[in-house]
């Protein structure tokens, strides 16, 4: 084991705080501050600090597993282990078509095993069936970019900007929890003499910092918008000047904010007007201003429109693609980011191209070395791929994904992942859905080897391999390696990080996400490089020769935003109802999200003791009011029914909810998993499903 202290990141959220790495004589790894890195400065949340405790033997996964005659999973070589899955994806793919193979990818995985899953799928397999977790991650904020500005990256600028602006709205973020070492910038922003305005049913650690906390009823962050859009226009606001010289759009999306008077986004919201027209002040009276939104209002069968209304007002505001300003969107997962850049969504190649456009095929077969015509076409989002899975999808090969656990509608989920023929994971923990398959697989895990990450603010990062993994464990290269030529593909799936990133620079070229210019030198010697980031080639006579560096792009849209005309479009949206509304049956709404000692499924989390201690369960947070109604006491048990399903709790009473809310977190499984109840209700254009609100009823229950 190497004794030298290793420069990285780590392993969870979309923060990627850097930390450093130093093995122990005794086999155990000690996790220490790295001060240089801008974001964290050395801060770590106890997930960070405590992240080392999973690459412990007795917690993770040292050799592969396949199930037996008698239905046990039971210790195998790898050449079992992968001769089975090579014949259980192959005898699919030949009896029922590629498509009847699926793919199901992580927003954990690094950029280069991203990358490969996603070209595996689709040159291995010849599948159109993959998708991954991060689709319901921030595929609203997405789409919603996308439409606006003709491109996504969850922050278009970097993190360091926001203490410097003078107002910023954040949008259904517990980022005090999620992500504790960003509270400084928000902190500062306070210190510097900004306002934070934080939207949340919920009074959070997060909302108790504000100057301003807004406790909309969930589902309604689409009218609240619309109601300050409202409050801009009719208090003259709005930033003619710019409008006019960089946006397009702008008379339908004005009528339609019209429409949402003050009164009437009341009624929905049960934000009191005083408080709608304190928040337009302080908005739009500083130089500078921010919207920032979280799963809030993302994950919702609306979210596209809902962040597209959050995006009119910084746009009617004269706020986006000028210095400080500006809408962002909070990445969640650590490579949430890079993740869906590269492949491993169902509608997309590397460099961000679309999968359906004939130029973006051509020039990634070409990398490839495939015809274009070989490419599958789109496939199913995440939820409609996990829904088709034991019909049109008879097998599947997953990485870094626990949707038993994380899925909406879970256990239905659950039923249709045992109705497979097949199921393969490569995973690091014996996992809720792990423990299902047919063959597991223990794959190396952050520490223990090098790849790149994009962090939230689209900054491309190098972890480094800081210890050697357990005899008996692979990489995943090296699984799709060795699963490409036993299917048949002898070529193109290398093993070496490094070299898989050699072709994703070539394969992104000249795509949205151009990662061209980046190269692991650069990331190491840089602290991290920002996309869109292209090769500078000298076009004078002779060879072409690379000329000094592209510098990277920390801050995007300052000259134009990445439209045709390099205007900014206004989308015009309008209020609607979540879903599924309360009724008498289910007359309270649910809402779910995070909290800040476990991460996620909980699937690694939940295997460090001191994470744990803080957080050892699930619970059921409610009004004093409605407890009162229901005969609850502090921690008694209480289940919550919707028209998916039945999950038992301990009641967490408290004053910090709205009476009509109850949120469950969304990290363990069994009879207190929340995403048992959530509704798959899907926003018509990212396919995100509507985690944030759903119908509900609540019962005592008897111990």
């Amino acid at each position: 084991m190497q004794s030298t202290v290793t420069p990285t990141h780590c392993p969870y959220c979309a923060l990627q705080c850097g930390m450093n790495l130093t093995p122990a004589p005794d086999g155990t790894v000690e996790v220490s501050e790295r001060t240089d890195f801008p974001v964290n400065r050395g801060a770590l949340c106890g997930k960070g600090r405590t992240s080392a405790a999973v690459l412990a033997s007795t917690v993770r996964l040292t050799s592969p597993l396949v199930r037996d005659e008698g239905g046990t999973l039971v210790p195998a070589s790898w050449d079992e282990a992968l001769d089975r899955i090579a014949a259980g994806l192959g005898r699919t793919r030949a009896e029922h078509g590629p498509d009847a193979v699926g793919v199901f990818g992580g927003g954990g995985l690094t950029n280069e095993k991203a990358y490969t899953l996603g070209k595996f799928a689709r040159v291995v397999l010849g599948t159109s069936q993959i998708d991954y977790n991060g689709r319901f991650c921030m595929s609203s904020a997405a789409a919603a970019g996308i439409k606006a500005f003709g491109l996504d990256r969850g922050l278009p600028f970097p993190l360091e900007d926001i203490p410097k602006s003078g107002c910023v709205i954040l949008v259904g973020s517990n980022l005090a929890e999620t992500m504790p070492p960003s509270l400084r910038f928000f902190t500062e922003l306070k210190e510097n003499g900004g306002t934070l305005i934080v939207i949340d049913p919920r009074r959070t650690k997060t909302a108790e910092q504000a100057d301003l906390h807004l406790a909309p009823r969930p589902g309604t962050d689409l009218a609240l918008a619309l109601g300050l859009l409202h409050l801009v226009i009719a208090e003259g606001r709005v930033d003619e000047e710019y409008v006019r010289e960089r946006t397009a759009g702008w008379e339908d999306a004005r009528a339609a904010a019209m429409a949402h008077w003050p009164e009437y986004v009341e009624r929905i919201t049960g934000v009191s007007v005083p408080q709608l027209r304190e928040t337009v002040r302080l908005f739009c009276e500083p130089e500078s201003a921010m919207v920032l939104t979280a799963r809030g209002p993302e994950q919702q069968s609306k979210g596209t429109d809902t962040v597209g209304a959050w995006i009119n007002l910084c746009l009617a505001t004269g706020r986006a693609g000028r210095p400080l300003s500006g809408y962002g969107c909070l990445t969640g997962q650590g490579n949430g980011q890079g993740g869906r850049e590269h492949g491993q969504k169902a509608d997309q190649l590397p460099g961000y191209r679309k999968l359906d456009d004939p130029a973006a095929r051509a020039h990634v077969a070409e990398v490839w070395g495939v015809d274009p015509d070989s490419l599958p076409g789109p496939g199913r989002s995440a939820y409609e791929l996990l829904d088709a899975l034991g019909t049109d999808i008879r097998s599947l090969l997953l990485m870094a994904s626990n949707p038993v656990v994380s899925a909406p509608r879970a256990a239905h989920i659950e039923e249709r992942i045992r109705s497979l023929d097949f199921l393969a994971v490569c995973d690091v923990v014996l996992s809720e859905t792990a423990a299902l398959a047919d063959v597991v697989l223990p794959v190396t895990q952050w520490a223990e080897e090098t790849g790149t990450t994009t962090n939230l603010e689209g900054r491309v990062l190098l972890r480094r391999r800081a210890i050697t993994p357990p005899e008996g464990i692979r990489s995943d290269l090296e699984v799709m390696h060795e699963l490409a030529a036993r299917l048949g593909v002898e070529k193109g799936f290398p093993t070496d990080p490094e070299e898989v990133f050699e072709e994703l620079r070539r394969a992104s070229a000249g795509g949205a996400a151009d990662y061209s210019g980046i190269t692991y030198r650069r990331l190491a010697e840089e602290n991290g490089v920002f996309w869109p980031c292209p090769a500078k080639v000298d076009a004078s006579d002779g060879p072409a020769q690379e000329t000094p560096a592209h510098p990277g792009t920390p801050r995007l849209f300052l000259d134009r935003f990445a439209t045709p005309d390099g205007r900014a479009r206004f989308v015009p949206v309008s209020h609607r109802a979540i879903a599924e509304e309360p009724d008498d049956e289910y007359p309270v709404l649910l809402t779910t999200g995070r909290v800040v000692a476990q991460y996620q499924s909980g699937a690694q989390t939940r295997r460090v003791a001191e994470l744990n201690a803080a957080a050892p369960g699930p619970f059921v947070e409610l009004h004093p009011r409605l407890a009162a109604r229901l005969g609850a006491a502090e921690g008694d048990p209480v289940a919550v029914v919707s028209r998916r399903g039945r999950a038992v709790a301990p009641a967490r009473i408290t004053n910090a909810i709205r009476p009509d809310t109850v949120f469950m977190p969304f990290h363990w499984p069994g009879e207190g998993r929340a995403n048992t109840l959530t509704n798959p209700a899907l926003d018509p254009t990212s396919r995100m499903p509507e985690f944030k609100a759903c119908a509900v009823r609540l019962e005592a229950v008897e111990r």
